[in-house]
């Protein structure tokens, strides 16, 4: 997931020269350009919903060794990512290019990087790391990362615990 050198139109102010009048933040193109299109979900006037696009990464299962525990440490245990980032889909919808959007499955190789790599203490730090990796693409507005630690050492029986962050620039 390489970020790419922004052009005038790629940066994301709410208001100015070719941008909505409804103050979202998307390219206000003419009438006939493909995003603008009725009921298009990124598009202007027929747009559905208020709030950004977004693409989700939901149930990225990975093996680590994080926990306050020396157990966790050298036993390890599975870790379960949900990832969700809010950036503007408009320019990979109308071009049908996967360069201009973020690449999931480039997204989900670097996520379990992190996860399967240097052990923190605190999923808290951990979720840290990741919203990070998830904003190194100038392209994302926002993102929110939970990690759940399903096997984590708790003497109850539980469902899962899990900690989200949320991150936006």
């Amino acid at each position: 997931m390489t970020p790419r050198p922004l052009g005038a139109e790629s940066a994301r102010p709410t208001d100015g020269p070719g941008r909505s009048a409804d103050g979202s933040g998307h390219l206000a193109n003419g009438p006939g350009h493909p995003a603008n299109g009725p009921g298009h979900p990124t598009g202007g006037p027929g747009r559905s919903g208020g709030g950004a696009d977004r693409i989700t990464l939901t149930g990225l299962r990975v093996r680590g060794f994080h926990g306050v525990f020396a157990h966790e440490r050298r036993e390890g245990q599975d870790f379960v990512i949900d990832a969700d980032l809010e950036l503007d889909l408009a320019p990979a919808a109308t071009s049908d290019d996967v360069a201009d959007t973020v690449h999931y499955g480039e997204l989900a190789g670097e996520l379990a990087a992190v996860v399967a790599g240097e052990p923190v203490d605190l999923i808290e730090t951990l979720a840290d790391r990741l919203v990070a990796v998830c904003l190194r693409d100038a392209r994302v507005a926002a993102a929110t990362i939970t990690v759940h630690k399903p096997q984590a050492p708790i003497p109850h029986e539980f469902a899962d615990v899990a900690v989200t962050l949320r991150r936006t620039r």
